[in-house]
């Protein structure tokens, strides 16, 4: 099974009503989510978008989000901004140094921490207007030309990062190791595929 290692460079937690967090050394995770945090629950209410109804109750998939310092600089770049952009101002729990293709691992990928701490990832976290309204409303290009409220959704559409769920609870620390093992299917699944898809064949 292949695994990779990152170092935890920053935290933020909290609700604030703007999206942004407040950075933080540690984060103390428990099975419905980060404690103090905005998105701690078991379930949410459905938006525009979901698989759901808009305003029913669903499970909630997002109890954590995490992006990398690697995909922050990338954005930072194509948006020409003459600020850094901060984990905390882009509303995210956790930043990663040493994983520059964060976004693109898998549903399932498991995060073990030195603590015992375990993340499991869920799904891509897709860049929303607000977040690009907020920017746009505080930060400045280096060449003086206004940034739009749809710069941000464009130049993080593939590195806005990933959110999850809490699968062992346990403490996370700046400047912890991380395991992450990315989601594969097992063996024996892709061998009994190949064998119903031959049978298949037979059949006809």
């Amino acid at each position: 099974m292949k695994k990779l290692t990152a170092t935890v460079a920053a935290l933020a937690t909290g609700d604030h009503g703007d999206l942004g967090k407040v950075d933080c050394t540690s984060l103390d995770l428990e099975l419905v989510g980060i404690v103090r945090d905005r998105h701690r629950s078991f379930k949410r209410e459905a938006w525009e978008g979901d698989k759901q109804p808009e305003g029913s109750e669903r499970r909630n998939e997002r109890q954590w989000s995490a992006m990398s310092t690697e995909e922050i600089s990338d954005i930072e770049k194509v948006m020409d901004l003459k600020e850094k952009l901060t984990p905390s101002v882009l509303g995210v729990n956790i930043c990663f140094e040493g994983l520059a293709q964060l976004s693109r691992l898998p549903k399932g990928t498991l995060m073990k921490f030195p603590s015992g701490a375990e993340l499991i990832v869920e799904e891509y976290n897709p860049p929303c207007l607000e977040m690009g309204q907020k920017i746009a409303s505080t930060f400045t290009k280096n060449s003086g030309v206004p940034l739009t409220d749809f710069e941000f959704s464009k130049a993080a559409q593939l590195t806005r990062g990933l959110v999850g769920v809490v699968e062992v609870e346990g403490r996370i620390q700046v400047g912890d190791e991380v395991t992450v093992i990315p989601y594969e299917h097992p063996k024996w699944l892709e061998r009994n595929e190949v064998n119903n898809v031959v049978n298949l064949l037979k059949a006809k």
